[in-house]
C-alpha cells in the first residue's frame, strides 16, 4: 500500500488527488490550514474507501511550516510514499499595488515550501529506490504573466525545478512530473480573483481531469504534462512566438478577466 502526503487537500485539486487516490486504496496523509474541512474529507474517505487517512494542520507559507510538518510525520512514525505538492496561490493586479507581503506569500508557498518538502522526502525515496513527487506547475509556466506577475514567475520556477529533478532522479527509481494544468473550476480561481469572469467560464477545466492527468503523468514519470488540448497547444506555441509579443499576450488576458 501507498502512502502519499497532498498538500492544499482541504479543497480543489489537493481533494481531488485525495479522492482519487484514497479511491484507489492507498493511504493518505492531508495537510492545509483548514483542520476541519480535513477531518471531514478525512472521515468521508475512510468511510468510503476504507482507506487510513492522516490529518496534520499546518500553513506552508510560514518559514517553519514544512520543517515542523515533515517532523510531526516522522513522529507519528509514517512512510511518505508519494508526495504531491499542490498548495499554491495567485493574485492579480498590478504588482506595484498588490500587497508586497501578500506577494511575498505566494512566493513562500508556490516555491519554498515546495522546495523544502521535496528535499526533506527525496534522500528516503532515493535509498528505497522507488517513490513519486508531482509539482503543480501551470500552463502560466511558459511565459509571463504581466498583471499576475508574481504568479506566472513563481509557477516558471515550479516547472524549472521539477524538470531538472526529473533528470537528477529517473534513474535512481524516483518519479518526479509537473502538472501543468490551464484555468480549473476550483477555489484558487475565486482567490486568484478570476472565477467570476467570462473568459474564465469558457477556458475553465474540469478538476477531475486535471487529476487524471497529474496522476497518470507521475505513474509514467511523465516530466511534464499539459493538462487540456487547448492548454497543450497553447503551451507549445509559445516555443515559437517572440517573447514580447507572448508577454503582451498574456497581459491582455488578465486585463480582459477584469
Amino acid at each position: 500500500m501507498t502512502t502519499a502526503l497532498i498538500t492544499g487537500a482541504s479543497a480543489g485539486l489537493g481533494e481531488g488527488f485525495a479522492r482519487a487516490l484514497a479511491a484507489e486504496g492507498n493511504a493518505l496523509i492531508l495537510t492545509a490550514r483548514r483542520v476541519d474541512r480535513l477531518e471531514a474529507l478525512a472521515t468521508e474517505l475512510r468511510a468510503a474507501h476504507g482507506v487510513t487517512v492522516h490529518v496534520f494542520a499546518a500553513d506552508l507559507a510560514d518559514q517553519a511550516g514544512p520543517d515542523t510538518l515533515i517532523a510531526a510525520i516522522a513522529a507519528a512514525a509514517l512512510p511518505i510514499d508519494v508526495l504531491i505538492n499542490n498548495a499554491g496561490f495567485g493574485a492579480r493586479g498590478d504588482f506595484a499595488e498588490l500587497d508586497g507581503a501578500l506577494q511575498l506569500g505566494m512566493i513562500d508557498l508556490n516555491c519554498r515550501a515546495l522546495v523544502a518538502l521535496t528535499h526533506s522526502v527525496l534522500p528516503q525515496m532515493i535509498a528505497r529506490g522507488s517513490g513519486g513527487i508531482l509539482n503543480l506547475a501551470s500552463v502560466a509556466s511558459f511565459q509571463p504573466g504581466p498583471w499576475m506577475a508574481v504568479y506566472y514567475a513563481s509557477k516558471a520556477f515550479v516547472l524549472s525545478f521539477s524538470e531538472a529533478l526529473h533528470e537528477e532522479v529517473k534513474d535512481k527509481g524516483v518519479r518526479v512530473a509537473a502538472l501543468c494544468p490551464g484555468p480549473t473550476r476550483t477555489e484558487f480561481a475565486d482567490v486568484a480573483g478570476l472565477g467570476d469572469t467570462a473568459l474564465f467560464e469558457r477556458l475553465a477545466s474540469d478538476p477531475a481531469a486535471v487529476v487524471r492527468d497529474g496522476l497518470a503523468a507521475l505513474a509514467a514519470n511523465r516530466a511534464v504534462k499539459v493538462s487540456g488540448a487547448l492548454n497543450f497547444a497553447m503551451a507549445e506555441g509559445i516555443r515559437f512566438t517572440p517573447r514580447s509579443l507572448a508577454r503582451r499576450i498574456a497581459g491582455s488576458l488578465q486585463k480582459a478577466r477584469g
